[in-house]
């Protein structure tokens, strides 16, 4: 049997709420006591979880009647999203976060499967291998918003 974490979990609850719904609305302390974890535990699982670059918008209001929003987001229908994950990138990103950016993009049907790995392959260590890890990042990044700019013109 496959072993989970408990942010496995709680993603996967979260993801399953969501559903086909557009966006959910939730209360941080009710999911921190369903799962007797700390409200921080909640925290984490989202803002590694649910990011832009996996095709989520997340929103929070503090407060007693505060809550946190998430949103599911086509990355490229919209250009403040599109925007948004440009702003993300920024000069720099590692390599796993460009293939999550890119595993996205694949699951939402926005690129096919060959477009995907022929992209994967320009932003891998192999291909950028300039001896220096950050002018890798920097290089990375650019590539990847070069691509995610392109994609935004296509019909």
């Amino acid at each position: 049997m496959e072993n989970k974490s408990i942010s496995d979990i709680i993603e996967a609850y979260l993801k399953e709420i969501l559903g086909n719904s557009a966006q959910i609305e939730i209360r941080r302390s009710e999911i921190a006591n369903q799962f007797d974890v700390v409200p921080s535990q909640i925290n984490y699982v989202i803002k590694t979880r649910f990011t832009i670059q996996n095709g989520y918008l997340v929103q929070s209001k503090r407060g007693g009647g505060g809550y946190i929003r998430i949103e599911r987001v086509n990355l490229l229908d919209d250009v403040n999203v599109l925007d948004s994950l440009i702003q993300a990138i920024g000069s720099s990103i590692r390599e796993r976060d460009a293939f999550d950016i890119i595993q996205t993009l694949y699951e939402e049907k926005v690129i096919t499967r060959r477009e995907g790995d022929l992209m994967l392959v320009a932003l891998s260590k192999q291909t950028l291998a300039v001896g220096d890890g950050k002018v890798e990042d920097q290089l990375r990044a650019r590539v990847l918003i070069s691509f995610l700019n392109r994609l935004r013109y296509e019909s």
